[in-house]
């Protein structure tokens, strides 16, 4: 379907219908399949052939429907769903790492993300070298001849910083290492990463994909050779896949994901207007504002500025008398979502982290994520607006 337009796509690609014809996708509910004869079964262990089955593990109709949907959008050959997003970067990084090799990565990342790669991976004989990911004279000088991959957000998780994909690609191939961009704040609906010279794009379905906070997902996208070569062996044999259930909420997700993400960055960036004019805010961020120091990139990367916007409230104390005191936003840890949510970052997802840490990626003790949902863009900003008067 790579013919249609995207909003298309979303709702129509990847679909397979039963002898039943029906409308909305089937959730086929099974641990396995039946073959016809032991010659079959065989037959399909040395090689399947199309829309063939073995185990949910290795496969099922209704996840393969959400990978090909949404390898669709992402204008990859091929995807491989898994349990959650973590299952995916760290599937994504271990199906193509092995000790001896060398990693260079953005330090701007999620807490989880930077476990993978600071504690998980070099525990196993992988180099792994961090760099300022806005900085393009560090890429260059980290990476080296033997450097196998790189990894980054392509927006960072929370300070919402911007790693130039193209450029860091163009560094990345060079050398022939492989690049693999978590795309998670950019979404689908503005992502062009592998357009941009990405190999591998990773997201959390928990997020944009699914959108209503009703279960974990993850997907790793690339062209076919890679997806079903390197990755698909290892989540299959490690067991990172997604369940059928979750894939056919993700492909409802998507069937209105380009309307939705579009409704909360149009309100996240008026949400940004009005808390950039609160005097009592020490700073705030949003990729889509004029004063955010990597504008042009975003606008030429994504073309808008997402659905996250961050500010400090200037302590710990005002971060957490400002979020007491809000009534439509939630305070959870998710993002993406039809709900608005405020995250604390200092103390949650980034909680484990060093204070030195914590201080060279931004994260403030009154930094707040707010992830913008579809709520009225008015009465948002009326209820923060309330809620900053508290501090």
């Amino acid at each position: 379907m790579t013919e249609y337009r995207k909003r298309t796509r979303a709702v129509h690609a990847g679909t397979r219908r039963s002898q039943y014809g029906e409308v909305s996708e089937a959730i086929f509910m099974t641990q396995g399949f039946v073959y016809d004869s032991a010659e079959a079964a065989e037959q399909r262990f040395v090689k399947i052939e199309g829309d063939e089955f073995i185990y949910a593990r290795y496969g099922n109709p209704t996840v393969k429907m959400f990978e090909d949907r949404l390898a669709s959008l992402e204008g990859a050959d091929a995807a491989f769903a898994c349990a959650s997003g973590m299952a995916a970067v760290n599937g994504a990084l271990t199906s193509m790492l092995k000790a001896g090799d060398h990693v260079v990565s953005s330090r701007a990342l999620f807490g989880s993300c930077l476990y993978i790669l600071e504690e998980i991976l070099p525990r196993y004989g992988v180099e792994v070298s961090f760099v300022d990911g806005k900085n393009l004279d560090e890429w260059r000088a980290a990476i080296r001849p033997d450097t196998a991959a790189v990894f980054f957000e392509s927006v960072s998780n929370p300070a919402l910083e911007v790693v130039d994909i193209a450029a860091v690609s163009e560094l990345a191939h060079a050398v022939g290492a492989k690049v693999v961009c978590d795309n998670v704040f950019a979404t689908p609906v503005y992502s062009e990463a592998i357009a941009q010279g990405a190999d591998v794009v990773v997201y959390s379905a928990t997020k944009h994909i699914d959108g209503q906070g009703r279960a974990l997902g993850g997907v790793i996208l690339g062209t076919e050779e890679h997806i079903r070569g390197v990755v698909e062996p290892y989540m299959k044999h490690t067991g990172g896949s997604l369940s059928p259930f979750s894939a056919w909420l993700m492909l409802k997700g998507l069937e209105t994901i380009e309307l939705r993400v579009r409704a909360q960055a149009e309100s996240a960036g008026r949400v940004a207007q009005a808390l950039s004019k609160e005097s009592k805010l020490a700073q705030v961020i949003y990729p889509g504002l004029p004063t955010h120091p990597q504008h042009d990139l975003v606008q030429r990367q994504m073309g808008a500025g997402g659905t996250v916007v961050v500010f400090d409230a200037g302590s710990r104390e005002a971060a957490f008398k400002l979020l007491n005191s809000l009534d439509i936003v939630i305070i959870s840890n998710n993002l993406g979502d039809a709900k608005s949510i405020a995250t604390h970052p200092a103390s949650t997802t980034h909680q484990r982290l060093p204070e030195s840490q914590k201080a060279a990626l931004g994260i403030t003790p009154g930094l707040i994520r707010l992830s913008v949902g579809l709520e009225d863009a008015e009465d948002l900003i009326e209820d923060l607006r309330h809620a900053i008067a508290a501090i």
